[in-house]
């Protein structure tokens, strides 16, 4: 019984998902998503509702272009 493990060769591998900077980026897109949902429940009013749903609309955008990015 041949029991010897023969070497492999080392597979270089292109893995997009390991870089920092696409989790610094998701991390800024959630907090600037929570800030738009609290922003939301402060007041009542027409400025505070269209921040919070500009920065919900910004913070997205931002998620979804970084997870294509990490796709790609």
């Amino acid at each position: 019984m041949n029991s010897k493990v023969e070497p492999r060769p080392h597979v270089k591998t292109d893995n997009n998902a390991n870089q920092t900077h696409y989790y610094i980026t998701l991390v800024i897109a959630i907090a600037i998503g929570l800030a738009g949902v609290f922003g939301r429940f402060i007041q009542d009013s027409f400025l505070v509702n269209a921040i919070a749903n500009i920065l919900l609309i910004v913070a997205a955008v931002l998620a979804i272009r970084t997870v294509l990015q990490i796709m790609k």
